[in-house]
């Protein structure tokens, strides 16, 4: 079974009209670190403003250390992006599993996304223009905190 909305497939949940998805170009210069090790350093992001959620620092696959990352099984569906596939950082024991993504085929609305990888920021240290980003406290933060103990990533 499938939902639309007008003649446009809807994935998950309708959308809502109140919230809002930009993905913007940018050079700044990102850098994000798991676990102390050094994973992505760009000075090409897509900054992702979705309300009600950190800004999200989607980074080209070259710009990463993809030697570092382990694809998993994991996969989401987001009615406003998507649906996204899953890395976790090899041999990190005290890092959470899934907390890199990617859309492969995003939303036309998000189009400039497709392929980059993102980091949960509850996670992950990023640091923007040499300025570290306070790690935010989001629903993610518990669900996150949880799939480590049980050794599994975010639904």
């Amino acid at each position: 079974d499938h939902w639309y909305e007008e003649e446009e497939e809807i994935f998950i949940h309708p959308r809502d009209p109140h919230k809002r998805v930009d993905a913007i170009a940018s050079s700044r210069h990102v850098q994000v670190s798991v676990g102390g090790m050094l994973v992505a350093d760009t000075h090409r992001p897509v900054l992702l403003f979705e309300t009600g959620l950190p800004t999200r620092y989607y980074i080209p696959r070259e710009d990463v250390r993809l030697d570092l990352l382990e694809p998993t099984e994991h996969h989401t569906g987001c009615p406003y992006k998507g649906t996204a596939q899953y890395w976790s950082v090899r041999g990190e024991a005290d890092v959470p599993p899934d907390i890199v993504w990617s859309y492969p085929k995003p939303l036309p609305a998000v189009g400039t996304i497709k392929g980059l990888l993102a980091f949960y920021n509850e996670a992950a240290d990023i640091t923007v223009d040499g300025e570290r980003v306070e790690r935010p406290v989001t629903p993610f933060s518990t669900m996150l905190k949880q799939s480590s103990r049980r050794g599994r990533g975010p639904a």
